[in-house]
């Protein structure tokens, strides 16, 4: 009976073993999961943080390119038409320099026309220097008027009393300028838009 007894608690102790191998594999293949999950979670974070600071990159470059507008907008007026609307743009804080030749072919800053009545997606235009060194790039510290005469515009507007209209300076870097006006109940031969 001894020998019997002696024998089941052989068997017992033999099945602990067993099982403290089986723990012992369950553990390390956790460990294993664990780290392979851990791997995959940091990996994801540092290429979602990449490509959150391209996007930050991409925007600074956007936004240090814009023009932003100095002063009013101002028409003019013979015979109660507009004949000419002019505004002054400037380079923004620490803007990358905006080619304002008007003559260029390619890398140049193109101006669009809208109303209630019409869309023209290269409008003509001219550039009065006020402050410049010389070249056609609107740089730091540079302040240009641009001149845009109705009569040029597709299909010419018919700028009317009350009527509303849209430019949007569109440069090969940086924002659009978009310029919404109204013309007066009155038109005068001089007018400050709002």
């Amino acid at each position: 009976m001894k020998k019997l007894a002696r024998l089941f608690s052989r068997a017992t102790r033999e099945e602990r073993g067993i099982t403290g191998l089986e723990t012992a594999i369950i553990l390390i293949a956790f460990v294993v999961v664990a780290t392979v999950f851990a791997f995959v979670v940091l990996t994801t974070g540092v290429f979602s943080s990449e490509r959150g600071k391209e996007t930050v990159f991409a925007g600074l470059n956007k936004a240090r390119g814009s023009m932003e507008l100095r002063g009013g907008v101002v028409a003019t007026s013979t015979l109660g038409a507009v004949d000419l609307i002019e505004f002054s743009v400037a380079n923004s804080a620490g803007g990358e320099p905006v080619p304002l030749d008007p003559l260029a072919t390619s890398n140049r800053t193109v101006i669009a026309y809208r109303d209630s009545a019409q869309i023209d997606d290269d409008v003509d235009y001219a550039v009065t220097w006020i402050v410049d060194d010389g070249d056609d790039l609107l740089e730091s510290g540079e302040l240009a008027v641009i001149s845009v005469d109705p009569a040029d515009i597709t299909g010419p507007p018919t700028l009317a009393a009350n009527e509303r209209f849209t430019f949007e300076v569109q440069s090969p870097v940086g924002a659009v300028l978009d310029i919404t006006r109204q013309l007066p109940a009155s038109i005068d031969a001089v007018m400050q838009l709002h």
